[in-house]
Formats: C-alpha cells, structure tokens, sequence
C-alpha cells in the first residue's frame, strides 16, 4: 500500500480521521491524497463565479484542516474537486491508483444512531477499493491484533488481501479468523482459502443464530485494535450494505474497520 486516499468532508471528525490516516501511512511508508469535493449550487447569478468562490472556500477549508495535523514529514498532496463526492472519489481513486481510502464513519450532521453515514456507506458499497473506517475521536496506534471475521472463506487469486497482507507484516500483527457457520450456511460457503489461512494466526469455525452475533461475541474474547470484513456481493454483511447508511443497532465498531473488496 503506498497511496493512501483521505476525503475530507462536512465531519468534525476530519482532523482526527487525517491525523490518525498520517500516523497508519507514516507506519507503511505512505503518501496521502486528501481531497474535499464541492458541488455547485444553482442560484441566480454568474455560476463561473459561484464556482470560483465554491472552489476558493473547499480549498480553505481543505488547508485549515491540514494546518491542524502532524505531517510527520510524509509526502501529502491537497486536492479540491468539484462534482458528485463519490463519482469524484471513485474517478480519483483511479487516476492515483489509490491502494486504501481511509475515511470516518460519519458526517457530524448525521444523528446518534447511525454508524455509517451516506458519504463513508457510500464508499464501502459502491467503491472498489478497500475502505478503512475510522471512529470518531479514535487515537492511532500500532496494530497488534486483529479479528477477521469471514462467512464465507472462499477468496479468488489477485490482490484482495494484499492490504490485510502489508498491515501484518509493517507491525508484525497477529490475525484471530473466525468463520461464522449460520443456520442456512451451505457446504460451499464454509470451505476456506489456504491464502487466509495462511494469514492467520489462529483460526476456528463458531457457529451463531447471525453473523453479527458472532462478531460481537468474538471482539470482546479477542480484544482486537481492528476488525477486518470482506464486503462481497452475497454473503458476509451483504444485508448490511443494501443501503448507504448503517444504523448502531444493526452493527458498530468502535476500533478501526477495514473492509476488503472480496468478489465472490
């Protein structure tokens, strides 16, 4: 992982969510690509001018918040852009060969009770790219363990796993794998990759009335500094990511979330 995407956004969030991705990407011998997407407003008037003043604002907005961080002398590009936040973020992502897109799990805007707000829902559903999902007010520090929760533990060949693969390797972390067996889990879904299990520390099948049951039980035995998922078009968390935000009570995690882009 050496390009490291950063949105910044209408969070009160956002300096803790930069600072803690400056801390991970000074870890990995990174660079940071932080942006913040403006779209234009239709009022009366000149809109080359409306523009222009959109873009001056986002681009001062942009530079308060990166006054507030500790650089730690890592290479950090600043761009503003004007579009659809996520069409701008996917394009981006591209154009830059974004390895990781770290972002908070909300705007300050959205209420209490969701965990994912529209912006970061969007980006772990619609985005192809693996997405780290910061909590609010959460202090970077070295990964030591991690809890992989998996339904299905069938990954295809390619890079899927390269971001989990770097993250235990720069800090030498150890992975608890659990596959969670449910009621109606099929044959299929409950064999498991030799990639993953070789990733993993220690592994062990538990069976749960639900997935999310079964993550939770588990983060309180592991005690993990980050969950890892695979978000996939069926199977785990599938349900969850139907729609842009994520309510408290369906799911939460209050450590870092790193979600990979598994395909089958």
């Amino acid at each position: 992982m050496k390009n490291l995407l950063v949105p910044i956004g209408s969070s009160g969030n956002a300096v803790n969510t930069l600072q803690y991705a400056i801390d991970f990407a000074h870890a990995l011998d990174a660079r940071i690509f932080v942006t913040q997407v403006y779209e234009s407003t239709k009022v009366a008037g000149n809109l080359k001018n409306i523009d222009a003043f959109l873009e001056e604002e986002t681009t001062k907005e942009l530079q308060e918040v990166l006054n507030k961080v500790d650089t730690k002398n890592i290479q950090i590009s600043s761009v503003t852009m004007k579009g659809k936040v996520l069409e701008s973020i996917e394009a981006m992502s591209k154009d830059l060969k974004i390895d990781l897109i770290v972002s908070s799990a909300k705007s300050v805007s959205v209420d209490e009770t969701v965990y994912l707000g529209k912006v970061a829902g969007s980006l772990v559903k619609d985005i192809d790219v693996p997405v780290l999902i910061v909590p609010a007010q959460y202090r970077f520090k070295p990964v030591s363990k991690i809890l992989m929760a998996i339904k299905s533990g069938k990954v295809k060949p390619g890079n899927v796993l390269e971001p989990l693969n770097k993250i235990v390797h720069t800090f030498s972390a150890t992975i608890s794998l659990i596959q969670i067996i449910t009621p109606k889990a099929s044959d299929d879904e409950k064999e498991v990759s030799q990639d993953l299990k070789g990733l993993a520390s220690n592994f062990k099948k538990t069976e749960n009335a639900t997935i999310f049951q079964g993550v939770l039980e588990h983060l309180h035995v592991t005690e993990p500094d980050m969950l890892c998922v695979m978000r996939r078009k069926r199977g785990f968390f599938a349900k969850l990511w139907e729609k842009d935000t994520v309510k408290k009570s369906y799911f939460e995690s209050r450590i870092p979330l790193l979600v990979l882009k598994g395909i089958v």
